[in-house]
């Protein structure tokens, strides 16, 4: 089976972290330091908890302003701080924190976001129309730039309110304000706002007038814009529309799903070494749906048409990541059935066939949605831990061994204090090169500098998806998701049990 490197969509830019600011890189070492073996329940113990306290150490506690990126933290990433109001509960659970700590972080971080400023000004307010732009200022919690008004972000955000609305369910004080919190600050979205009819601009890829916008630009125009890319085909965007469909105050139609995310899925199908599913490149668009989301035995039209499910769908999109791994067309060093995924991550840095591997001219990249299907190959020899991390849930026997192969292989280098680094790019030995995101060793290659908060998230949460089922059984109680997805058409399985309010 032969892959011809391809190059990036646009929309898989969607979701990117920022590019690191530039930086020094540490000084190459010679050999990465050993880790002791563990068992692999040890592991996911020692995961578990580096990665929870990642978002609990680092996720600002005056205004709950998750980082994008750390150490470097140059601003806070709303769709961070989605997965660390589920990581709140998770360590809670998990006995890494009292519940009552827990409680009163997400107590406190709700009622940042409530009261945070909205309004259609360009600078000085941290959303619009209850949605919240992409990346905040770590000083106030303000937009940062001219960072769009994130539709799948802001969705990112409420899959960890919602969480947080269904997990904290005692009859206490703390507990009480957050759910009605939570309730208020996913009822104040106005889903309507983001449809493509309300915009002069035609979509860019194919959405109708129905279709959920990307995001939306204040100072672009009269009125501002939403840009020329919208949610419309298999990807990221599935938990957007359950949203938008489960409001209580602001719901778009069932056409929205209909004539937007679901208008391509046909184009969409393809066989992939072996299997036949859902293309999409990187292995987040199949994973971050899912985090909360238990996509098992239920079934929209056009997955009961195939006879699977999205769990499925997800599971086989990651075996089929471990197979082009193990046969590995392109020859990039170190890939097996053990060591692949790919996925969003930071890269060493662009250059267009300056350097060579294994005897061939290579073009290499800084932050991009690296990722396989048949559709396009995007691999530039860069290894993501998260890619497979988000998977767990999906094929623990594929995504367990290849996470603790990468722990032994490259040790202390790519984990440490909080887990796993963002990636790791073991054919980038070429330290002439200077990387700004990581640090370059002549024998060993590059490995980023950098934690990611949207990698981070779906590691522990599909972690403990995999061991208790926590996220899925907390949100499998959740009104608004169950109303979404039965508004869509979704039937099957737990679905077919419960009640929407």
């Amino acid at each position: 089976m032969t892959f011809r490197l391809g190059s990036l969509a646009l929309p898989f830019l969607a979701l990117a972290a920022c590019t690191p600011a530039a930086t020094t890189a540490p000084a190459p070492s010679s050999a990465p330091p050993a880790l002791a073996p563990l068992t692999e329940a040890q592991f996911a113990e020692d995961l578990s908890e580096r990665t929870f306290r990642y978002f609990w150490d680092t996720t600002s506690r005056e205004r709950c302003l998750a980082p994008d990126r750390w150490p470097s933290n140059p601003f806070s990433s709303i769709a961070s701080t989605g997965f660390a109001l589920t990581a709140f509960g998770i360590g809670a659970e998990r006995g890494y924190v009292t519940r009552d700590e827990a409680a009163e972080r997400t107590r406190d971080c709700l009622r940042f976001y409530w009261t945070a400023p909205q309004g259609p000004a360009a600078s000085g307010v941290s959303g619009y129309k209850g949605f919240f732009y992409h990346f905040l200022n770590n000083a106030d919690g303000t937009r940062r730039g001219k960072t769009e008004l994130s539709t799948v972000d802001t969705t990112l955000l409420l899959g960890g309110v919602l969480f947080a609305q269904s997990y904290y369910d005692r009859d206490t004080a703390v507990e009480a304000e957050i759910r009605d919190l939570a309730e208020k600050i996913y009822a104040r979205v106005d889903w309507t706002f983001v449809q493509r009819r309300n915009s002069s601009i035609p979509s860019g890829n194919g959405g109708g007038a129905d279709a959920i916008a990307m995001g939306w630009y204040p100072e672009r125009g009269a009125g501002g814009d939403f840009g020329t890319h919208d949610w419309v085909g298999y990807n990221e965007g599935m938990l957007v529309y359950i949203l938008a469909l489960g409001s209580p105050t602001h719901a778009v139609s069932k056409d929205a799903w209909d004539k937007g995310w679901a208008a391509r899925l046909d184009e969409d199908w393809g066989r992939f070494y072996g299997r036949d599913f859902l293309q999409f490149e990187p292995l987040f668009g199949h994973q971050y749906s899912h985090v909360w989301v238990d996509f098992r035995g239920i079934r929209d039209a056009f997955m009961r048409g195939k006879g699977i499910d999205y769990f499925e769908n997800s599971r086989r999109a990651t075996l089929s990541q471990r197979d082009y791994g193990a046969d590995n067309p392109n020859n990039w060093t170190d890939y097996s059935a053990d060591i692949w995924g790919w996925t969003a991550s930071d890269g060493p840095g662009y250059s267009k066939d300056k350097y060579s591997v294994n005897g061939t001219p290579r073009s290499f990249n800084g932050y991009m949605a690296r990722g396989v299907s048949a559709k396009r190959i995007v691999d530039d020899g860069t290894i993501v831990p998260t890619a497979p991390g988000g998977s767990v849930a999906f094929a623990p026997e594929a995504a367990i061994p290849a996470l603790m192969a990468m722990r032994v292989k490259y040790g202390a280098r790519l984990y440490s204090r909080y887990g796993f680094k963002d990636a790791i790019n073991p054919s980038f030995t070429f330290t002439d090169a200077g990387s700004k995101s990581g640090a370059v060793d002549p024998q060993h290659g590059w490995v980023a500098g950098d934690y990611l908060g949207i990698d981070q998230g779906p590691i522990l949460a599909m972690m403990e998806n995999h061991r208790s089922g926590l996220v899925w059984k907390v949100m499998r109680k959740n009104p608004h998701i169950i109303r979404g997805l039965k508004r869509i058409g979704f039937t099957g399985g737990w679905l077919d049990e419960a009640k929407a309010e």
